[in-house]
């Protein structure tokens, strides 16, 4: 126990750099600027993991691409209630931004969203007819306003030139097409966030390593972390904690003891891209466009084909591939899976092996993928598709959640927020849609751990968001007037404005 004379104390560490620390610092310091926060950063540098832009695809996900979103039932209709939530979560981050922007927390919003198509590709009858009921269910949705249903080969070339030239039309495509989606440069906005938090008094420790969380008596917690640069360790004494290390989640939320923790596990998977590297293909192509996964694939391995926006150039990425490792980060340790085991979440690991064999053998198929393989799966997108135009990346690391089930286990895509029942200590476990949901996430945090504050806080955060505890997708007066107020402020309006009338914005 180190002498009390020694230990640090303040109201908040966050550990992790990335969006979701980043994004409930700003939060708390919004509402309560008079508590002292500590980010704890491992690496020299800010989102250098999952939040770095060439670490993920960069998509604003609102469920209006996303064929996983919207799956199609037993008798041929289409469930949307996923994609619902989804949009409705985005749609949060989106007020939050536009809020910060406004009050100075964040600067050009052009350096970290902008407004790029998002689209639904399928080929095939009866992938095309699935899409045409996607398109029925959505576009009557007040939040889907706007979609388009597209399956005339003229329209598809003028669209997406790239993805027409050297296409045989005999076998059927539709689009799903939306003007009002956005690409997004979570490493920007993270950095953004994390430079108000600095300029706004909080500590912000970069080559900080956390090794331990000791719970106390008086329901603090004792942080040791230790200075990479000199191997020197420093205790902080925390009123709260937050765990925002992605991979690294897991692991530290293990340490803490906490009950909730119990029978949790994690699956890590790497993500592939192929970046393209010659200028005249990007200029060709400007829209995210997602397809479907193959035929026992699981819903991480969609084939989409992305424009990017990034350091204000245009970008193209195809992907994912899986690659695998047991490292929960990209710059983790190969000893990271087998010390997640322990035995309150073993056979919650060993059930996912027997459940997620689809998983398995994907994961086999993509290991031996050669690069002219993967070229091969590009043509789906790109039938004149050239390898030499593409250089393979290595994307972040994720981390998918095991939950216990039963005896067993579950695969659990998202994410999900662990907190102890005290409040005292939360993290995010867990992978896509992730960031593009990070306000909600992080809305979901604090009233989760601070109850009692929460109530005080509300009139400044439906300032910040104000849908606050209202579904949007009820109230389209309000849907309508966020809307065409965030686009105004995040300077997307008239790039992706969804087609409606629009009430007069009171802002």
């Amino acid at each position: 126990m180190p002498n009390a004379a020694t230990i640090e104390k303040t109201d908040v560490v966050l550990i992790g750099a990335g969006i979701m620390s980043a994004t409930l610092g700003a939060l708390l310091r919004q509402v309560q600027p008079n508590w002292s926060i500590t980010v704890f950063e491992r690496l020299e540098a800010a989102a250098a993991e999952s939040s770095d832009p060439w670490n993920n695809a960069g998509t604003g996900h609102s469920a209006l691409c996303e064929l996983n979103y919207t799956p199609q039932n037993a008798d041929g209709s289409v469930e949307i209630t996923k994609a619902i939530d989804i949009n409705e979560r985005f749609q949060v981050s989106r007020q939050f931004w536009s809020y910060a922007v406004e009050n100075g927390v964040l600067g050009n919003p052009s350096n970290f969203i902008n407004p790029i198509p998002h689209v639904s590709f399928t080929h095939g009858a009866a992938d095309v007819d699935y899409l045409r009921k996607r398109f029925e269910a959505l576009s009557r949705h007040p939040l889907f306003e706007g979609m388009e249903f597209i399956d005339d080969r003229d329209e598809f070339s003028r669209r997406l030139p790239l993805m027409a030239k050297g296409r045989d039309f005999s076998d059927p495509v539709a689009l799903n097409w939306t003007e009002a989606g956005t690409d997004i440069d979570f490493g920007e906005l993270t950095k953004e966030l994390l430079a108000y938090l600095g300029w706004s008094g909080a500590d912000i420790a970069f080559g900080h390593e956390v090794k331990n969380l000791t719970k106390q008596s008086d329901g603090s917690w004792l942080v040791k972390v230790r200075n990479l640069r000199n191997n020197k360790t420093r205790v902080i004494n925390a009123k709260f904690v937050f765990v925002g290390a992605g991979g690294g989640a897991l692991p530290l939320l293990q340490k803490s003891g906490i009950k909730e923790i119990s029978g949790f596990g994690g699956f890590p998977v790497s993500g592939l891209f192929l970046r393209c590297k010659n200028p005249a293909l990007i200029a060709q192509h400007e829209a995210k466009v997602y397809g479907k996964a193959a035929v026992g694939a699981p819903p991480m391995s969609v084939p989409h084909l992305d424009t990017r926006v990034i350091n204000g150039e245009r970008g193209l990425l195809f992907g994912p591939y899986a690659g695998w490792t047991p490292k929960f980060l990209k710059d983790g340790k190969l000893t990271d899976l087998i010390k997640s085991v322990k035995p309150n979440n073993l056979f919650s690991m060993l059930g996912v092996g027997v459940t997620e064999l689809s998983l398995v053998n994907y994961l086999v198929s993509e290991l031996l993928k050669s690069q002219a393989g993967r070229v091969g799966v590009m043509e789906e997108f790109i039938p004149r598709a050239d390898g030499n135009d593409w250089d393979l990346i290595i994307a972040g690391q994720r981390v998918q959640v095991i939950r216990r089930k039963g005896a067993g286990g579950v695969l659990e895509l998202g994410t999900a927020v662990v907190a102890a029942e005290d409040g005292s200590i939360a993290g995010l476990l867990g992978a896509s849609p992730g960031a593009s949901t990070c306000v909600s996430a992080m809305l979901d945090v604090m009233k989760k751990c601070f109850p009692r504050e929460f109530g005080s806080w509300e009139p400044k955060l439906k300032e910040m968001v104000p849908s606050l505890g209202v579904k949007l997708s009820e109230n389209q007066a309000l849907h309508r007037e966020v809307w065409d107020w965030s686009n105004k402020a995040l300077h997307l309006d008239g790039a992706n404005t969804p087609k409606h009338g629009g009430l007069p914005s009171h802002r």
